[in-house]
């Protein structure tokens, strides 16, 4: 993952493609290409629509996870509170630690007391409890406090293609 903002120049038929996917992540290049020409009036070949695909991936434009359903495993969400006396010698360990556990599906830095957060999923609750002693006996000196939420009954988990219009509005 860059640290770099995608540089992409979205064309109208980008954002629908997008639109598209989001509604069904299956769709292929050619049934993209008979959408655009049936739904909105936009003729392409199937290659193009493939090319353009893999020229947003490559750039970054979306990202693409393979996100278990949430009955095979327990989500939490995580937020970590530092000792700042310690933070300046052994902070990037931590969040190396965090950022790279297999444990952690999405982690991001926010501000207000809890700065770094994550989602993370474990196979069974104890295995969630070992993850926090682990994290605790390995980087205690940075992270002053973990608290964790239980995620449960997730209603709602997918980009909504009505979303992806602002990235063409304006031009």
């Amino acid at each position: 993952m860059s640290d770099e903002p995608p540089e992409w120049g979205f064309k109208e038929r980008d954002v629908l493609i997008l639109r598209e996917l989001s509604r069904d992540t299956q769709l292929s290049s050619r049934d993209l290409a008979r959408i655009l020409d049936e739904k909105h009036g936009i003729e392409v070949s199937h290659v193009t629509v493939s090319e353009s695909i893999r020229g947003m991936r490559e750039q970054g434009v979306f990202r693409e996870a393979v996100i278990p359903n949430e009955e095979y495993f327990v989500f939490g969400l995580f937020e970590f509170k530092f000792n700042t006396e310690n933070f300046d010698e052994g902070w990037r360990e931590a969040m190396e630690y965090i950022r790279d556990s297999p444990n952690t599906l999405f982690y991001f830095l926010s501000d207000g007391e809890y700065q770094w957060k994550s989602v993370m999923m474990f196979p069974t609750r104890p295995d969630e409890s070992y993850w926090i002693h682990e994290c605790y006996k390995r980087h205690g000196d940075v992270i002053a406090n973990i608290r964790n939420s239980v995620i449960h009954n997730v209603l709602k988990f997918r980009t909504d293609p009505e979303i992806l219009a602002t990235l063409h509005e304006g031009e």
